[in-house]
């Protein structure tokens, strides 16, 4: 052990070759596959390579090795450590953002491309009232959106369409999946005028492929200012039904930036369509278990707002299986003391999500489709698992997206069955990495 200047033992370091072994196994394929936005031959690269596996591998090793964490890595001019137990995943989450920031410097870095003002990299007061705003809007601790009798008209209308075309060709393709997806949230977020305007979607993309380089790409004025300015015609217009019309209503200060907060909603609609599509897949692959989901749609009106908990529940173990957020970052406004050491001021902290989520040496389902977890309390209770974040950071839209992605697959599996012609997947043995863009599906009435 180092001591710290104030004669404190600080937390034990990785060596140079573990530190590249982390960069090599854990780090650099997560990033390679795109961070804010997934660059799709990098995914199906990864895949094949079976980096996910190869990573919680190597982390579970770092912990028997090194004791339980936090783990610092030498990384030059930068204080990082790896989180490496659930009891420090708990520390962390629920002390943010004090003494745990949201607005870590690399976060920053990648989000400062579209959305400077973004309640993600903001701290302090900002943080505060950007977080009001955002509950306020997106309805934040409701399982049912207050808005929700207008909003399930446009997931059900465009969850029908897709239908539509999946039955003309019997096929279900992520193409087809995504664009139905993103016409339902721009109708949810900016309203219907905003329905078949593919180039915001666009416009938005092509910042989000340069926040995954964050400070290395320089930012494009001119692109985001396309972006923001086409995002405020919505939101002046305010179209009621959608969520531009609260945020018209909602109380703001000069400092809330709006415009700034929508992106996200936007951009993250992303990873909760492919976790829509994954858990489409996961039942496709458990026939038992769509059953029960079918069985709580029965006499369901999905024209109306309802509220499904098994169907909600396989959106989570989607999620959990298969996390869209790779890794929570953090960063530490003072020194802080864990049983084994010091950390200073300043320290990224990393939780890679999908070692968390699979690991076998703590997790009993690790590999499997547990969505009754999310039924009696086990997931809730286990700081393993975190597809939302947690405490104080939990996702504001983490309510409203579930409502939507429920909403969309009761419709989708109410009266059709989905059979999976790519790839197989094993129930006993679920792989660490789910491709979405390869996912195929045999589609038929019922």
């Amino acid at each position: 052990m180092t001591a710290t200047s104030t004669g404190a033992k600080s937390l034990p370091r990785a060596s140079t070759p573990d530190t590249l072994r982390a960069a090599a196994i854990a780090i650099a394929p997560m990033l390679a596959q795109g961070v804010i936005a997934r660059r799709p031959r990098m995914v199906e690269l990864a895949g094949r390579l079976g980096t996910d596996r190869r990573s919680v591998r190597l982390l579970q090793e770092f912990r028997r090795r090194y004791g339980p964490g936090p783990l610092r890595l030498r990384v030059p001019f930068r204080s990082v450590a790896l989180v490496l137990s659930p009891e420090h995943v708990h520390r962390v989450l629920d002390g943010s953002p004090e003494p745990f920031a949201l607005a870590n410097v690399e976060k920053r870095g990648a989000l400062n491309h579209f959305q400077p003002r973004g309640v993600l990299v903001s701290h302090g007061a900002n943080r505060a009232d950007r977080r009001r705003f955002n509950e306020d809007v997106l309805d934040t601790g409701n399982q049912v959106h207050r808005m929700a009798d207008r909003l399930v008209g446009k997931a059900g209308e465009e969850a029908d369409e897709l239908l539509r075309t999946a039955e003309s060709r019997n096929s279900l393709v992520w193409n087809d999946f995504a664009q139905a997806w993103r016409r339902a949230i721009r109708r949810i977020v900016l309203g219907d005028a905003a329905r078949d305007d593919r180039e915001l979607t666009a416009l938005l993309t092509e910042l989000r492929y340069d926040a995954n380089w964050a400070y290395l790409r320089p930012k494009r004025g001119d692109v985001r200012e396309r972006f923001t300015r086409r995002l405020q015609e919505y939101l002046d217009a305010a179209e009621p039904g959608s969520l531009a019309e609260l945020v018209a209503a909602a109380p703001s200060s000069a400092e809330t930036a709006p415009v700034e907060q929508v992106p996200q909603w936007l951009f993250a609609s992303d990873p909760a369509g492919m976790a829509t599509y994954r858990a489409l897949a996961l039942l496709a692959a458990h026939p038992d278990q769509a059953g029960r989901v079918r069985a709580e749609l029965t006499d369901r009106d999905l024209a109306r707002p309802q509220d499904l908990p098994l169907t909600r529940a396989s959106v989570l173990e989607s999620v959990r299986l298969w996390p869209t957020t790779a890794v929570v970052l953090r960063d530490s406004t003072t020194e802080t003391e864990w049983d084994a050491g010091t950390l200073p001021a300043g320290t990224a902290t990393l939780i890679l999500s999908s070692f968390f989520h699979r690991d076998d040496e703590v997790l009993p389902q690790a590999d499997r489709f547990d969505p009754q977890a999310w039924l009696d309390g086990r997931a809730e209770q286990d700081w393993s698992l975190f597809p939302f974040g947690g405490g104080p950071g939990t996702c504001p839209g983490r309510e409203l997206v579930l409502f939507t992605a429920s909403t969309v697959l009761g419709k989708l599996l109410r009266r059709h069955d989905f059979r999976l012609s790519a790839p197989a997947l094993r129930p006993e043995a679920l792989p660490a990495a789910l491709n979405p863009f390869a996912v195929r599906f045999a589609v038929s009435a019922r």
